[in-house]
């Protein structure tokens, strides 16, 4: 086992750094640090069935007990909850809850577009043909997480937000557009930690996710990508087709840690100077739906 780094990650708001509490932190380690852990974390990440029985538990009444400890543990704040915290028949009612609508303003201008998602932002303003490294991370290419879909981002621009348990777990569209294409991608269901990044698991590429094709008026073709994760009971978009607007719920995600790419074709945004800062120094930024991401590029 190597010797434990945190996890730190720069709070857009405060403007300070922090270490992230990971849920379930010894058991992830354990399976992308230990050596002797070979063939039951492959059990475990390559097939879908242990997180089809964790699915399982967190729709039943049962894990309902779970959730007053979950909110303690990794500090929810009930308040922005549109239903009662008491309300929740199960985990997974809670764990996809809606929030009350004044907990995530955005900026309805149309040249701007807005995190798709709570989470831990990267960014890339420009990549390297098709491939990207994320923090502390091995390569990875847009043609393996977008396959019959790439050509048209190569050299272009995307960002990476990281869900964890802690974090309200739907997610929205960053601008208006329209829908042309919206696919599943059936595949592993590695962590999305970045323990599991640093150990060299292709999890973009590899893991089961959901592709959807946007043609917006600012930002080009873009390109939304849901990856799921070990514990994720699935991927639910709620909405597929058509006409959609700017922070339009999109759909969310059941138990587990998760993540959404968003991928842009070459010249088309220029992301927030703070997220660019953050990402170049090798650090994730705490952000919410809705907060800004990126602008249109000017030529």
């Amino acid at each position: 086992m190597t010797e434990r780094e945190p996890i730190v990650v720069m709070d857009r708001q405060t403007g300070e750094p922090f270490e992230e509490a990971v849920l379930g932190e010894k058991w992830i380690r354990w399976a992308y640090q230990d050596a002797r852990s070979g063939f039951l974390a492959r059990l475990l990440f390559r097939s879908s069935f242990v997180s089809r029985l964790m699915g399982m538990w967190y729709d039943s009444g049962l894990s309902r007990g779970k959730i007053d400890a979950v909110i303690a543990e990794l500090g929810i704040d009930a308040g922005e909850f549109a239903q009662p915290q008491e309300s929740y028949r199960t985990f997974n009612e809670f764990f996809a809850r809606h929030l009350k609508s004044e907990a995530r303003p955005f900026e309805p201008d149309p040249q701007s577009l807005v995190c798709p998602a709570d989470g831990r932002a990267l960014v890339f303003p420009e990549l390297d043909e098709d491939a990207f490294v994320p923090v502390k991370g091995h390569p990875f290419t847009i043609r393996k997480i977008l396959p019959d879909a790439a050509d048209r981002f190569i050299n272009g621009s995307l960002a990476i937000v990281r869900l964890c348990p802690a974090d309200y777990h739907r997610y929205h569209f960053p601008c208006a557009g329209q829908i042309t294409e919206c696919r599943d991608i059936a595949g592993a269901l590695h962590s999305v930690n970045p323990i599991a990044l640093a150990s060299g698991a292709d999890v973009f590429g590899e893991n089961k996710r959901s592709v959807t094709l946007i043609e917006t008026e600012h930002f080009g073709t873009m390109g939304f990508v849901e990856v799921g994760a070990f514990g994720v009971g699935s991927i639910v978009n709620t909405c597929c087709s058509g006409r959609v607007e700017k922070m339009q719920e999109k759909g969310y995600f059941k138990f587990g840690g998760s993540t959404v790419i968003l991928v842009f074709e070459p010249g088309r945004v220029r992301f927030c100077d703070d997220l660019v800062a953050n990402s170049n120094a090798g650090m994730e930024t705490l952000v919410k739906v809705g907060q800004p991401l990126a602008a249109v590029r000017a030529n």
